[in-house]
C-alpha cells in the first residue's frame, strides 16, 4: 500500500509556462493543473505527499511559495529539488536521496509525473511505482506503465 506520493511540480501540479522567466513564485500569474487540489485533498487523508521536482531556478521554499499562491501548499509535507538534494531529478542519485531522507523503501512510494524520462523511468529503475500523468495521451514506450490523462483519475 502506498504511504507516500511523490508528485512532480511543473506541469503535474502547477502549470509551467516556459515563457515566464525566473521563479514561478514571482510570476504575475500562476495556476494549478486541473484537478490538483481535489486529488491532493483526497490523497492527503490516507498518505503523505511530497514534491520531487527538477526545478533549477527554485529551492524548496520557492516551490512552497508558488504552491501557496494556488492553495496547494497545505497538502505538501516537504519539497525535494536539486537545491535540497545536491543532484538533479533524473540523475541516478535523486530518488535514492529522497527515499533516504524519508526513511522509506521504494514499495511504500508512488511517483506521479508528466515527464516520462525524468519522472517515470527513474522511479521504476529504483522500484518505485510510477504513474505517468499524460494529458496529451501520448503512446507510452512501455505498455505496462500506468497512466492517467486527468489527475482526478488517480482517485479511481
Amino acid at each position: 500500500m502506498t504511504q507516500i506520493y511523490l508528485f512532480d511540480w511543473g506541469d503535474t501540479l502547477m502549470v509551467d509556462d516556459p515563457l515566464q522567466p525566473g521563479k514561478m513564485k514571482d510570476w504575475p500569474q500562476v495556476a494549478a493543473v486541473d484537478g490538483a487540489r481535489q486529488v491532493l485533498s483526497v490523497l492527503s487523508e490516507r498518505a503523505r505527499i511530497y514534491i520531487a521536482s527538477g526545478a533549477k531556478d527554485s529551492d524548496a521554499g520557492d516551490i512552497r511559495a508558488a504552491l501557496m499562491r494556488v492553495g496547494l501548499d497545505g497538502y505538501i509535507s516537504a519539497c525535494f529539488c536539486p537545491a535540497t538534494l545536491g543532484c538533479g531529478k533524473g540523475e541516478a542519485g535523486f530518488l535514492p536521496a529522497v527515499l533516504a531522507r524519508l526513511g522509506v523503501t521504494p514499495d511504500q512510494v508512488t511517483m506521479v509525473g508528466d515527464n516520462y524520462a525524468k519522472d517515470i523511468c527513474p522511479a521504476r529503475a529504483v522500484g518505485i511505482q510510477a504513474i505517468w500523468f499524460n494529458p496529451e495521451g501520448r503512446l507510452a514506450p512501455d505498455p505496462d506503465v500506468h497512466q492517467v490523462q486527468q489527475l482526478v483519475a488517480l482517485l479511481k
